[in-house]
C-alpha cells in the first residue's frame, strides 16, 4: 500500500500573542492555500528568523492556524547555514529546543526555545492506521523508489481522527531520494 509524501519546507507556527507582536493588534493570517491536514493552511505572511549568533533566514512563511506555542521548523540544511541550534523533534515537542529572533513587519519576538528539525513522520486516520497495521507513536521505515531509491527510518506514525494520510519530510530527505510532494512510498514495519 502506498502513502503520499509531503515535503516540508522551512516554516513557523505562531501563538496569538506573537503574531500580534510581528504583525499588529487584532491581525488574522490570510490563506494561501490549504494544505493536507484538515484545517492547516499556508499562509501570506513571512518573518525573517535570526539565529543568536546572527544568522538570518529571510522570508520564513507562516503555517495557520495560530497555535499554543511559537515554533520554527528547519531543516538541518538551514540550521546549519544559518547557524541555528535546532534538535530534530517531533512538533509540539520544543522544550530546550534551539533559540530565535523573529522579525515581522511591526515588531520582534525572541525566543528562547522552539527551533527544531521536525522528525519523519506520517499522519493517519484511525481508519488509515488500521488499514496499515500501525499505532499512534509507533515508528517505522519507508521504502522509496525511483531513480535514487532507499530506505528512510525513524518514521513516527502519527494517528488523530482529524490527521489525513500523509507522509512528511523535509527537504533535505526530499533533495536525497529525489521525492517531490505527492509522490509515493511504501510503508516498512
Amino acid at each position: 500500500m502506498k502513502i503520499p509524501v509531503g515535503i516540508s519546507g522551512r516554516h513557523a507556527h505562531l501563538s496569538e500573542e506573537h503574531l500580534e507582536i510581528l504583525f499588529g493588534k487584532g491581525y488574522k493570517l490570510t490563506i494561501l492555500k490549504d494544505l493536507s491536514q484538515p484545517g492547516q493552511f499556508a499562509t501570506n505572511e513571512k518573518v525573517d528568523v535570526v539565529s543568536p549568533e546572527g544568522g538570518v533566514i529571510k522570508g520564513v512563511r507562516i503555517l495557520g492556524p495560530t497555535r499554543k506555542q511559537t515554533q520554527i521548523e528547519l531543516s538541518h540544511s538551514d540550521a546549519r547555514r544559518g547557524k541555528f541550534s535546532a534538535p530534530v523533534r517531533s512538533s509540539g515537542d520544543i522544550k530546550g529546543s534551539g533559540a530565535a529572533k523573529l522579525v515581522g513587519p511591526n515588531g520582534e519576538v525572541e525566543i528562547t526555545e522552539g527551533v527544531i528539525v521536525a522528525d519523519r513522520h506520517i499522519h493517519f486516520s484511525p481508519e488509515e492506521a488500521e488499514k496499515f497495521g500501525v499505532k499512534d507513536r509507533e515508528v517505522v521505515q519507508i521504502k522509496v523508489g525511483g531513480v535514487k531509491p532507499g530506505i528512510l527510518g525513524n518514521v513516527l506514525c502519527r494517528v488523530h481522527k482529524d490527521f489525513r494520510l500523509d507522509c512528511h519530510l523535509d527537504t533535505d530527505d526530499g533533495s536525497a531520494f529525489l521525492l517531490n510532494t505527492g509522490d509515493l512510498v511504501e510503508l516498512v514495519k
